[in-house]
């Protein structure tokens, strides 16, 4: 009989050749935020903030100048990189809608094939998180200050500043509860900078005493374009509040006390006093001042980009700590770290905040991604790629099978510099959360195609289109649909257009148009 202690050698040589193996798959690290616009960070170009941390990965990996994304709102953005597939596949068109957690999604693709997964921040799809080995995510929006997280044992209320604290989560479970023998999946998704732009009192000063440029449309009179562009209720000027958004405290008894005292009431005494002493004086001044018509809007676009930009530098800061976390555990040269946001976001351009719009503030979104050995260094992309992108991306990296019925595409080669010749060269975008189910903004329904110099655009409810030509009109201040010289183009992207939509099986009717 064969001494079963014979075998021992036999099976830990087959043990350790199965762990190196396993341990060979990259750790996938991606950092998500929230109306993170690419003009806010300087690694894009930004003259009114810096990224250092941010930038790290730009000059360690690669940056993307045409990241798409295919709906430009929190929730269904979220919902197109869980699964890979547009909106009206995926049960999240809008930001009413409940995501159907029973679904495929990559996360559990990835426990599949020997991934550990996480999820720690700002979830906002409802339904509790499925295919995660944990979980610890915002109820809602969440709060800047103190805020509650949803976990699986119930809701907790940790005390800090939002960013610090989702930070602060990641590192404690890549530290303490991570199985280290597993490759990882961790999304770290931040709550920041998404409104009402609340900093951390240790950023409440950053930028006093600075005059941010203001952008060249803020005074835009969206002449030159469809109307939607003039009917819209997301202007600076005219649909910012004083009270939750610029932080001037309201009168008492008003609406907009209430929804300001429900944010500053999380602020324990501490933070309240540092918080006061940081805006009250430059209120007062405000106040003095009486300020009219275009200085009045210049005050506005001011506090609220200066606010903007104090809750991205958090963001920045926590992103170095968990870039430096990596250097000291020997993780990071077998991590793939991929920093993007949900959206893009308005700074002013066109007189506007928020997103939506197929326009290029919100279409495009910041992506950079570092693989050390594989993504040269400082390297930057220019190819049509999208948040549809990024799940089959970590599944290839993982080595992981593709569904065929996920719609995008694996970045996998175009990081090592190789895009496929068969690349896409047109793009598709479909926005729903607009009249008449639905007016939050008050921003028209409308879908449409880009290619790398051209854009179309169809409000289909309106009845009304835009052509834009990028390289002559970047700012997209003057359509050119219905002008003779443009007529080969704008018949070429009209077909496009129709083409895209039998290709993605995009419905002919809205899902909530068809029930009224």
């Amino acid at each position: 009989m064969r001494n079963p202690l014979a075998l021992l050698p036999v099976l830990a040589a087959l043990s350790a050749a199965a762990l190196g193996a396993q341990q060979q798959k990259p750790n996938i690290l991606f950092i998500f935020s929230d109306d993170h616009a690419y003009q806010a960070i300087s690694a894009y170009g930004s003259n009114r903030n810096q990224t250092p941390n941010i930038d790290r990965l730009a000059r360690e990996g690669m940056l993307f100048r045409n990241a798409l994304v295919t709906n430009s709102i929190c929730a269904p953005s979220r919902a197109v990189i869980l699964t890979g597939k547009y909106s009206h596949l995926n049960t999240v068109a809008d930001n009413r809608d409940v995501f159907d957690g029973s679904q495929q999604t990559f996360p559990k693709i990835l426990r599949q094939n020997g991934y550990q997964t996480a999820i720690v921040g700002k979830w906002h799809l409802k339904s509790e998180p499925t295919g995660f080995d944990f979980w610890e995510v915002l109820p809602g929006q969440g709060h800047y200050y103190n805020p509650d997280f949803r976990t699986a044992q119930g809701t907790v209320t940790r005390p800090g500043y939002v960013t610090d604290v989702i930070a602060d989560r990641v590192m404690h479970w890549l530290e303490e509860e991570r199985d280290p023998s597993k490759p990882f999946l961790m999304m770290y998704q931040n709550k920041a900078p998404h409104r009402n732009w609340m900093p951390a009192p240790r950023h409440l000063a950053l930028f006093d005493g600075i005059t941010m440029p203001e952008p060249l449309t803020l005074f835009d009179d969206y002449s030159g374009r469809a109307t939607p562009a003039g009917k819209q209720e997301m202007e600076i000027d005219r649909h910012m509040n004083f009270g939750a958004d610029l932080k001037v405290k309201p009168p008492d008894g008003s609406n907009e006390q209430r929804a300001y005292d429900a944010n500053i009431g999380r602020l324990d005494k501490e933070q309240r006093a540092m918080w006061d002493a940081a805006y009250e004086p430059k209120n007062a001044e405000f106040r003095a001042a009486d300020l009219q018509g275009r200085e009045l809007v210049r005050w506005k676009y001011q506090r609220y980009i200066k606010d903007y930009l104090r809750c991205i530098a958090a963001v920045d800061e926590n992103v170095g700590r968990i870039l430096r976390w990596l250097d000291a555990n020997g993780l990071a040269e077998n991590t793939v770290v991929m920093y993007s946001s949900d959206q893009g976001f308005y700074l002013g351009e066109h007189g506007w905040f928020d997103k939506r719009w197929m326009y290029e503030e919100s279409l495009k979104t910041p992506l950079l991604a570092r693989w050390p050995g594989v993504i040269a260094k400082g390297s930057v992309n220019t190819d049509l790629v999208s948040n549809v992108d990024f799940p089959e991306t970590f599944l290839d990296l993982a080595g992981a099978p593709i569904p065929a019925d996920m719609q995008g595409r694996s970045l996998a080669p175009v990081f090592k510099g190789r895009t496929p010749t068969d690349w896409r060269n047109s793009f598709y975008y479909h926005y729903y959360e607009g009249p008449p189910v639905n007016a939050v903004h008050n921003v028209a329904r409308h879908d449409g195609v880009r290619t790398a110099r051209y854009k179309l655009i169809h409000y289909y409810i309106d009845g009304e289109w835009e052509l834009f030509d990028l390289e002559k009109d970047p700012m997209e201040m003057q359509s050119v649909y219905g002008d003779p010289a443009y007529a080969d183009i704008q018949a070429e992207l009209t077909r496009e257009l129709a083409k895209l939509r039998k290709d993605l099986k995009v419905p002919e009717k809205d899902k909530d148009l068809e029930n009224l």
